[in-house]
Parts: C-alpha cells; structure tokens; sequence
C-alpha cells in the first residue's frame, strides 16, 4: 500500500519581487519560469496604487528546470534589472539560520523552541543571545548554545560588534527580538536592514512608559494586542508584519491582562516569524505586503 507521508517533496524556488508597475509583468516572469521547464506551484501579485508599485511573490518546481539553483540569481539578473526591481530568489528547502535575542521573559521563546521542535518552523537555530544569563537552562534544555552579554551604557556599542561578529561567525540570516528588552543601536539595525524581527504589546489607546498593562488595566480598555515588525531605527515604528487583538472584559484583573498579553505576543510573534522565512514579505516604505 502507498503511503502519501513517504512521498519525497520536489525541489521548488521562491521568486519575491517589487518594480514599478507597467503592463506585462506577471506574463514575462510566467514565461521565464515556463521557458526554463518551470512548473507554476503559487503565484501572488499585488499593485499599490498609491505608490504604483508591482509585487509578486511566485513559486514554482525545480524539477525538470535547466537552471540550477546555484545559477539562478545570475540568470534571472537581467530581467530584474529590466525591470528596475528589488528581488530575491529562494530556494524552499533552504533552512533560514535564525538567531534568538531574550531578556528575562520566556514566553516567545518557549513559543518559538516549541513550534521548532514540532517541525512548523523549518529553520536551525544555531544560538540564542541575552543580556542576563535566566534562560541559559531553557537554552540548554534544547541543545542551543546561549551566550550572554551584559548590556551597559558604557559598554553597549562594544558588546553589539560583538554580537554582531557572533551573528556573522554563525552564517545568521534572521535575528528575533524574543522580548529582547534593549534598543538596538542604529548601527546594529543597518547591519541587519529588514532582517530584525520585533515584538511588542499594542494597546488601544496607546499606552506608554513603565507598567503598560497596569495603565490599561486603570483605565478599563476593552482591547489588547500585540504587534511584529522589523526592526528600523525609529523605535517601534518599523514595517508591519503582524498583528493581533484580544478581548478584554471588566471581570478581567490586572494577571489576567498580562496573561492574554503574553499569548498574543508569542502566537504573533510565531506568525510573523512564520511568514518572514516563507519569504511571504516584502517591505514597501513604511507597510508591509504580506502574501497568503
């Protein structure tokens, strides 16, 4: 008897790609594919009005293809220069290596070993980064080396080259501030553009300084959330890759806040995180175009 779960998946590739529009688009790229022996798996294509911009996200078998995967960026070059476009291409059973900063809180941690252990997350992660030594044995539980770098105002620049020396070492594509409760610097984030993934509560109406939940909870809101986003050097304000909003009643207590805050946080976290290493992104300006 067949099993289908022994079936081998075929190599694929992941085209992303922005241009400024202009007829004809989908149909070259579609013939691109098709004149190489290429088999159209996904396809998703967005234009922005405002800003008249194309993007398409295309995905298609290898099987059969007369590029190699080594040749393919070099090959596909001429037309995204024809095209003035920002591109990448990817090939699906790459792993991402992705990197894991923490404080002190294990939420988004827990959330995101656990999900990488089950298989959801199909990437390595070769090292988890703090700036406290509290979830060294979390870290260890799962076999991931964990290096700690005390974070001072003195010593913040020198400990971030270090990190980032790490980072490189380590062949890194991705960093995911995990609740990572420091401000990277701006040389830190352009060494990483777009490659920094954030997450933080989103309170309506915004709430800021010490204690968020707290001032929530005094003031009665009747909605939390949470929201991911890259990191850029405006604090907080990078591009949107995910958010979410949870209910909140006047039975809840200030614990409950903070326990539906935390889930929101892991579970957007994951999403984003989820769709960033399925190069389901692209960024155009400050917004996201996020693919299905």
């Amino acid at each position: 008897m067949n099993r289908i779960d022994n079936l081998q998946p075929s190599l694929s590739a992941i085209l992303l790609l922005a241009c400024p529009d202009r007829r004809g688009l989908v149909s070259r790229l579609a013939h691109f594919i098709f004149e190489h022996g290429g088999n159209i798996l996904d396809l998703d294509e967005h234009v922005d009005a405002g800003s008249g911009m194309f993007f398409i996200r295309v995905s298609w078998s290898m099987d059969g293809f007369s590029i190699p995967a080594s040749d393919l960026e070099e090959v596909f070059r001429p037309l995204g220069r024809e095209f003035q476009a920002r591109w990448s291409i990817h090939t699906a059973e790459t792993r991402e290596r992705v990197a894991l900063f923490v404080s002190k809180y294990d939420h988004c941690l827990q959330e995101i070993l656990w999900r990488h252990r089950t298989g959801e997350f199909q990437i390595d992660i070769p090292l988890i980064i703090s700036n406290h030594p509290d979830l060294g044995p979390l870290a260890h539980h799962y076999g991931i080396a964990f290096h700690v770098y005390p974070i001072t105002s003195e010593n913040k620049l020198d400990q971030e080259q270090r990190e980032l020396e790490l980072l490189r070492a380590h062949r890194i594509d991705t960093v995911v501030l995990a609740r990572y409760m420091q401000v990277l610097s701006d040389r830190f984030v352009d060494a990483m553009p777009e490659r920094v993934i954030n997450i933080h509560h989103s309170f309506l109406p915004a709430f800021s300084g010490g204690n968020p939940y707290r001032q929530a909870f005094e003031r009665g809101v009747k909605i939390i959330g949470a929201t991911s986003h890259y990191v850029t050097a405006e604090l907080d304000e990078g591009p949107i890759i995910e958010q979410d909003i949870v209910r909140i009643s006047h039975k809840d207590t200030l614990p409950d806040l903070v326990r539906k805050g935390r889930d929101l946080e892991r579970l957007v976290l994951a999403r984003a995180l989820s769709r960033h290493v399925e190069h389901r992104v692209l960024v155009n300006g400050r917004k996201t175009i996020v693919f299905e």
